[in-house]
């Protein structure tokens, strides 16, 4: 059997008990480590869990998923994934593949950043589509995020943005030559996400991602020095929220009076944030 199992957000005891035993039982334990990280290293991992974990890049979920299956077909294994499982796409195509030969699967669901978001005081239901942020190179600026920004300002509702983060990537040119060699890891952060949302503004014009719009920036959310901070795009663009992981919320005009109290306890300046609440959000629709 294939079982799935969240870690949650922060370190090694976010695991749930359920997905303790299954992984203290387990033939064999994997730790996708690409689309999200822990705040602790595989080897606190593993001296929690009593168990040896093998990380499992994104080259060897996505083109060697047939090691991972293999054994499950004959014994129990764990998949370890960071958050929630199904917090990714990918983590769907591994499923599909196990239905396809006939493996049983099973999942221990935990926190993810989609639910634990809800930690900087904006209420959930007032969330539209989530939205990726990746890093601009000077030749590839995609900025299909920013269309879906706007359909969720069209309603009024906040947007997530997730930051990019690049663990084991290969250069263009290791990569046209087929070196393994890879780039040393590196996480966005909430000062580069702004920015690049107020190029983009720049580029496209449309009024989605203003200087003036409200935001909420969130680091390392779930551990023990997790950090936010509440204030316009443009200051948002200079925070220092220190190490990774970090996420960014875009605020929606149906923010609630109760949303803006919760927020103004982290805001970068009161009376900025409060003159433009007043300005632009406050009974807006």
């Amino acid at each position: 059997m294939l079982h799935l199992v969240g870690l949650g957000l922060a370190d090694e005891a976010d695991v749930t008990v359920k997905g303790l035993e299954i992984i203290r039982k387990a033939e064999r334990v994997y730790l996708e480590a690409y689309t999200s990280i822990l705040l602790v290293d595989t080897a606190k991992l593993e001296a929690y869990y009593g168990r040896p974990v093998i990380v499992a890049d994104r080259e060897m979920v996505e083109s060697s998923s047939d090691e991972i299956l293999g054994t499950a077909e004959k014994s129990n294994v764990v998949f370890l994934v960071v958050g929630d499982p199904f917090g990714a796409t990918t983590h769907t195509d591994l499923v599909l593949r196990a239905h396809e030969l006939q493996i049983p699967v099973h999942t221990v669901h935990n926190a993810s950043i989609m639910s634990a978001i809800g930690a900087t005081g904006l209420q959930l239901y007032n969330f539209g589509q989530a939205v990726s942020m990746v890093f601009f190179t000077d030749t590839w600026k995609p900025s299909s995020y920013y269309d879906r920004i706007k359909e969720n300002q069209q309603i009024g509702l906040h947007t997530l943005v997730l930051l990019d983060i690049k663990v084991k990537e290969q250069s263009l040119e290791n990569l046209a030559r087929g070196r393994k060699v890879y780039e040393p890891p590196r996480f966005m952060t909430v000062a580069q996400c702004a920015s690049q949302m107020l190029e983009t503004e720049e580029e496209r014009g449309e009024n989605v991602c203003r200087r003036k719009c409200l935001a909420v920036g969130v680091a390392r959310i779930g551990g023990n020095d997790q950090k936010m901070v509440a204030g316009t795009l443009e200051q948002l663009s200079k925070a220092d929220l220190g190490p990774p992981l970090h996420s960014l919320v875009l605020l929606g005009r149906r923010t609630h009076y109760l949303e803006r109290d919760f927020i103004r306890h982290f805001a970068v300046d009161r009376a900025i944030l409060d003159a433009v609440w007043k300005e632009d959000y406050e009974e807006k629709k």
